[in-house]
């Protein structure tokens, strides 16, 4: 019950536009997966997709996917993301089956001041062969955020899942797909037809499934990434050519199973304000049901010869953190190799977050790129359990913890929030280091500075 009443306030408050602050995962009012990331007029908006609980009497599968509809958030600095709310739902798609939940991964580009939404779901048409399946969709729209308006068919001679399209420098658009193997066709200059034969894609890895296909290009190389399952669950690998339809050269794995056993992943590729970024998906919110997923970014670098540098999973992410803000320690940059842990706060209610345990004397978590700006704070404020009482070390950009301020915390049976002042705190952006100073237990779920 708590968590749909949370649910219910969340579905509120997007309807008017809900701001998130964010560090992996990068939402936090509902499931997302599927990411795909497009610049739009200096924004970065994400197209995901929604995971949500299975209804209630609706006869579907508790222990798979369930999608309804899609959300669009933005972004001008990969920290602050805004929730426009609802673009498409599946009851309001004409050739979609209403009671499939099924609206799987998306992708939207632009072209000639027009937004195109591509989804796939299940269909209420059946074929030549008396079968439903998958089919793709395409909605527009004059701005990102909508409204979008759906086509009132799916896109002809194609069948499958995890649309992906790509507009060449020449002005070629591509669409992608996969449904067994991975496909890829030529759009007509309406972006609602297929302009040639769908290719299928050679030279990939032919046991395991590989699906999401995400092509982007690159001083003159073209990258198909995609997800696949090597072993036991996926991860993303890539493949690299001269030409938009191949053929393609399988080069390497761009990020490896997620630790935490999340079955899928499915990614995009950005490069926001010349940096490139990763955008995928694990089940953060959802330990125990990794069919409810969340979007986390981190930073994507390239060798010389243009290969992709692996990347690994961080909780950090990316983007500046406001010191004002709630700076949330457990979404650490470094943390001790002892005496130094990350939990959920309520086990009945994960998207209430994580604390940081510290357990030993000078155990310490790292936490990278807090703007001060040009304000001299004299005042922290910390969320901390300490049952005992204890003494919190804070520390600016070295793990010598040289401390600046000693921080005493009162002894209390539950979590408080106190404002303490503090001292050697300097401008701009720092990385804070905090840690414990004392020898007793102590639970720190935010700090922020005034």
């Amino acid at each position: 019950m708590k968590i749909r009443v949370l649910f219910a306030i969340y579905t509120l408050l997007s309807a008017i536009g809900l701001s998130v602050f964010a560090q992996n995962p990068i939402i936090h009012n509902q499931y997302t997966a599927d990411p795909t990331a497009r610049v739009f007029n200096g924004k970065v908006y994400l197209y995901p997709s929604h995971d949500i609980k299975t209804p209630e009497g609706k006869n579907l599968r508790k222990d798979w996917f369930c999608m309804a509809d899609y959300h669009v958030f933005s972004s001008e600095n990969l920290t602050d993301w805004t929730d426009h709310g609802v673009i498409v739902s599946q009851n309001k798609v004409k050739w979609v089956d209403s009671t499939s939940y099924s609206m799987w991964a998306p992708d939207c580009v632009e072209r000639n001041g027009k937004y195109y939404f591509y989804f796939p779901a299940n269909s209420n048409q059946v074929d030549a062969n008396g079968r439903k399946g998958f089919g793709i969709g395409v909605a527009i729209a004059d701005k990102p955020e909508g409204p979008y308006i759906p086509q009132d068919e799916p896109i002809k001679n194609v069948k499958g899942i995890d649309p992906n399209v790509f507009i060449d420098k020449d002005g070629q658009a591509y669409l992608y797909w996969s449904q067994g193997n991975i496909y890829g066709a030529k759009l007509k200059e309406n972006m609602t037809e297929l302009d040639s034969e769908p290719v299928i894609f050679q030279n990939l890895p032919a046991k395991g499934l590989k699906e999401g296909p995400f092509l982007f290009e690159r001083n003159g190389n073209y990258y198909l990434t995609f997800p696949h399952v090597e072993n036991k669950i996926e991860r993303l690998e890539y493949a690299m050519g001269d030409n938009p339809l191949g053929p393609f050269k399988m080069a390497g794995v761009v990020m490896d199973e997620a630790p935490n056993g999340c079955w899928t992943n499915h990614h995009s590729f950005v490069n926001f304000k010349n940096q490139w970024y990763l955008f995928y998906h694990q089940n953060d919110w959802s330990p125990k049901f990794d069919k409810n997923r969340s979007v986390r970014i981190d930073s994507l670098f390239f060798n010389t010869d243009g290969t992709i540098q692996k990347v690994k999973p961080t909780l950090r992410g990316v983007g500046m953190t406001k010191a004002t803000d709630k700076i949330q320690l457990d979404r650490y940059s470094l943390i001790s190799d002892k005496g130094a842990t990350i939990a959920y706060n309520d086990t009945l209610n994960y998207f209430d977050g994580w604390k940081t345990i510290f357990t030993e004397i000078n155990s310490w978590a790292q936490y990278n790129s807090v703007d001060f700006g040009a304000e001299n704070y004299k005042w922290m404020e910390i969320k901390y359990f300490a049952k005992n009482g204890g003494i919190v070390g804070l520390s600016l950009n070295q793990l010598q913890l040289k401390v600046v301020t000693k921080i005493k915390l009162p002894a209390g049976t539950g979590w408080r929030t106190v404002r303490v002042k503090v001292k050697g705190l300097k401008t701009g952006v720092q990385n804070i280091i905090l840690s414990n100073a004392g020898n007793k237990a102590v639970e720190i779920d935010w700090v922020r500075f005034d």
